[in-house]
């Protein structure tokens, strides 16, 4: 059916601004709420608009549920000298795991939004602005009392991680009345991310409400201590798609130690997926990644990259693989996706690589042209 031009109107504000209510659109238009009702009514009858919050159809999307903040910079000039002040620069950013995979996402060409909790601050103001130009929606971020959190990482000048500190009371503070308006936009999603650092009750929200409309999750565990949070919730009833471990997240999730070898990652695999996790995806840093699913389990091989700096590369990783998905690729191509996201992202100083969409489109077609992944324990 032929659409006003009122209709489209409506439709084109909605692409940009999902969660616009009716007096928000009529407030747009320049018209009354009755008026934007009756033109929602006839968008809903036509099939362009479903759900609650006038979900769009045809507009495949992620939800990312995690954590926002600033990342704090500190890189030594030389090799770091503990217990004493080292020259060096200090830089801030946008970050929070949730965050930085949501916009990494953006980034890629995928539509994403996201659900987080950020302090009602100048730096949370900013935060958002920032986040919203990298192409991220973020009208579900929740207010907290707490302020923005911020997450100080000192790299030696290898870019390597010296240590890490984290401020994180406002994502610590989350609960569900906080993001259940959200319900409707993650059941219409396409891909769901649960970031490891939300408190349990909230990730076992997210996992509840995905897993009644039949929507895949990706978990990334974050940490070994938020791991061991995690894995109780890991059960058939959550039905997690995916869970993005490194080795030692992998043994805290199974509750055991898991040597870092392609047989026994396997193995611990077998156990989460008699837990309901149809895919295992393990980081093995510049030894690539093991992938264990139902076709079986694969070694990827890591994309080569010079690093300057570490910081972001777990995000991007998982970000290039929910992108994979969102694009219809298998679990295997998807993983491969994520390898060059976070090749692109250490070797750049920022922990989202501004030109991140360009360059990645541009290497996509020679990594398309290397060897696919290969079955773990065989001769590449």
């Amino acid at each position: 059916m032929a659409l006003s031009p009122r209709e489209k109107e409506i439709l084109a504000l909605l692409r940009a601004q999902p969660m616009l209510d009716a007096a928000g659109l009529a407030r747009s238009l320049g018209t009354s709420k009755g008026a934007v009702a009756v033109a929602l009514s006839s968008l809903t009858q036509k099939g362009e608009v479903i759900g609650r919050g006038y979900v769009l159809r045809g507009e495949p999307w992620a939800v990312v549920v995690g954590g926002a903040a600033w990342d704090i910079k500190a890189s030594s000039l030389a090799a770091a000298r503990l217990h004493t002040s080292n020259p060096g620069t200090v830089s801030r950013t946008p970050g929070g795991v949730g965050r930085n995979i949501a916009e990494v996402i953006a980034r890629l060409g995928g539509r994403v939004h996201l659900v987080a909790a950020v302090g009602a601050d100048a730096a949370g103001r900013d935060l958002l602005a920032r986040t919203s130009e990298a192409g991220v929606y973020v009208d579900q971020v929740a207010s907290s009392a707490h302020p923005t959190g911020s997450y100080l990482a000192a790299l030696d000048a290898d870019g390597e991680l010296v240590i890490g500190i984290s401020d994180f009371a406002a994502t610590d503070s989350l609960d569900v009345a906080d993001v259940a308006r959200s319900s409707e936009l993650i059941a219409r999603s396409q891909v769901v991310v649960v970031d490891g650092n939300i408190p349990a009750a909230v990730a076992a929200w997210a996992l509840a409400v995905a897993a009644a409309a039949g929507v895949r999750v990706v978990l990334e565990p974050v940490s070994v201590a938020k791991a061991a949070r995690m894995a109780p919730l890991l059960t058939p009833a959550t039905s997690v798609h995916a869970i993005t471990p490194n080795v030692d997240e992998l043994a805290a999730l199974v509750g055991h130690d898991v040597a870092d070898q392609p047989g026994d990652i396997a193995a611990a695999a077998a156990e989460l997926h008699a837990r309901g996790v149809r895919h295992v995806w393990v980081s093995r840093g510049a030894g690539g990644s093991v992938l264990a699913g139902p076709d079986g389990v694969v070694t990827i091989d890591a994309v080569p990259a010079e690093v300057r700096d570490v910081t972001g590369a777990g995000d991007a990783m998982t970000a290039g693989f929910v992108y994979g998905l969102l694009c219809g690729e298998t679990a295997a191509t998807a993983a491969r996706r994520g390898h060059l996201a976070a090749a692109l992202t250490v070797a750049s100083t920022h922990t989202v690589p501004l030109d991140l969409g360009v360059a990645f489109a541009a290497a996509l077609q020679d990594l398309d042209q290397t060897t696919e992944p290969t079955p773990a324990g065989a001769t590449p």
